[in-house]
């Protein structure tokens, strides 16, 4: 309970630092672009144009909402996808301040991830556009979306602890991380439709992607106006929470040796 309390009272000494580092990042990441933070919003807008027009023609769909269903996908895998690769880098990417100030390094990973956030938040704006002009019915399962964003959120966080501790002792893991996030989007179903593969029997695959349970979740409360699947939220949640507890430790554990390796 000390330590809890200790790390509470800490938290509330850094958060307005947490706040500058969030802000730093999202100035920094539109810094020579003329579009600016306008980017965020024509980027996935033009992403789900060539996407659906690609895979709509080579899966034979006609469906009017198509493109809901694409960047739904590509917006909650982007921000996992970001996320992570960015807060993998955080500590390393830090690491002349690191030397110098004392700031809970954590602080560095949790901004990363924050920015990232936000900046996926800006561009839901895109998907309430893309909804409402392709007759996409709002009802009161939309209520229930914010779900599987805050699991995602955890997912996303347990992640980035995780690999951010270790790219401090082992480098590739910065190289082997752009595979995997790669491999991992393949079994999110962001392009193509997933009924075939369940008739086929090849459903378990996206039973075993806590990534893929939150866009599952997520589409069912915008587009097909759905309550959540119970299972995907408490196995997504479970695995979110087990990631969590995993890089919290891992993170605690090796703090103190990372001023050894920067």
């Amino acid at each position: 309970m000390n330590s809890i309390k200790i790390s509470i009272i800490n938290f509330n000494k850094y958060r307005f630092l947490l706040y500058e580092l969030v802000k730093k990042n999202i100035k920094l990441k539109y810094r020579r672009s003329y579009l600016g933070i306008l980017w965020t919003l024509l980027e996935p807008l033009m992403t789900m144009i060539v996407l659906s027009v690609v895979f709509g023609v080579f899966f034979g769909r006609d469906d009017k909402q198509w493109p809901v269903y694409i960047l739904t996908g590509r917006l909650l895998f982007s921000f996992f996808s970001s996320g992570t690769k960015s807060a993998l880098r955080s500590i390393n990417g830090n690491a002349s301040m690191i030397r110098k100030v004392y700031v809970p390094k954590y602080m560095y990973v949790l901004a990363n991830i924050i920015s990232n956030f936000v900046t996926f938040a800006l561009s839901l704006i895109v998907l309430v556009v893309v909804a409402a002009v392709l007759d996409v019915k709002p009802t009161v399962y939309m209520l229930e979306a914010i779900v599987p964003l805050f699991i995602l959120f955890i997912i996303t966080s347990g992640t980035s602890l995780i690999l951010a501790t270790l790219n401090v002792f082992f480098r590739d893991i910065d190289y082997i991380w752009q595979v995997g996030s790669m491999l991992i989007s393949y079994t999110c179903a962001i392009f193509y439709p997933v009924d075939r593969l369940f008739k086929n029997g090849y459903g378990f695959v996206f039973d075993f992607n806590p990534v893929y349970m939150c866009i599952h979740n997520f589409r069912n409360t915008i587009l097909y106006g759905k309550p959540l699947d119970m299972q995907y939220t408490l196995v997504s949640f479970g695995i979110g929470l087990l990631l969590m507890a995993v890089g919290v430790l891992m993170f605690y554990k090796k703090q103190d040796k990372f001023i050894l390796y920067l």
